[in-house]
């Protein structure tokens, strides 16, 4: 909330990256995102909304986006 009575827990996540050169032109980069497969939000929202069914009022509560799980990028990088 605005006057910062409600807030979210901290969340920490570890990505990596390495890579190897082929030759003088060519490297390639293996990224790995969330390393440890971390479950958490990666932000959170407070506000009041309302299903169906519920008070005409709505109701407080926080909505979240989660992490994306563990993911892995492959890059093949060339200098011309």
């Amino acid at each position: 909330m605005e006057d910062n009575s409600i807030q979210s827990g901290n969340t920490v996540t570890v990505n990596g990256q390495i890579g190897i050169k082929i030759d003088k032109k060519f490297r390639v980069m293996l990224q790995v995102f969330n390393l440890f497969n971390t479950r958490a939000h990666a932000i959170d929202y407070y506000y009041i909304s309302r299903l169906p069914g519920e008070p005409d009022a709505g109701i407080g509560d926080r909505h979240f986006h989660p992490i994306e799980s563990r993911s892995f990028r492959i890059n093949l990088v060339g200098n011309f």
